[in-house]
């Protein structure tokens, strides 16, 4: 695989994929934040390069994607239910939820679990 950048969102294409950066991100104590996307889905593509612009500015917190179309059992697993739908999670818990493609609320999240 690929070395991953610092401060880009990493697309999980398979479920090995998925749980090797899942658990690099709790092995560091780092915040995860998921986003849960469908090729199909016009607020995906909306939000997709502002959450691209914040992975940037934040190096420290491991952002993943997952196409619900792809990994299905990954998206049933964490309830999934709209699209785009945002989890953070921290040591494996999930510690908020952003559903919608709310720019001012996913950046309001991320800042209160980011300290």
């Amino acid at each position: 695989m690929a070395a991953v950048e610092e401060g880009q969102v990493i697309g999980c294409h398979t479920l090995d994929v998925w749980k090797e950066h899942i658990n690099k991100g709790n092995e560091a104590k780092k915040l995860i934040v998921v986003d849960f996307t469908a090729s199909w889905c016009g607020p995906c593509r909306m939000i997709s390069p502002i959450l691209t612009e914040i992975a940037k500015k934040l190096p420290n917190i491991l952002f993943l994607k997952v196409d619900v179309d792809e990994l299905r059992t990954v998206s049933e697993e964490w309830n999934v239910e709209a699209m785009p739908t945002f989890v953070f999670l921290r040591d494996g818990k999930e510690v908020d939820r952003v559903v919608g493609a709310k720019k001012d609320e996913l950046q309001n999240t991320i800042a209160k679990h980011s300290c």
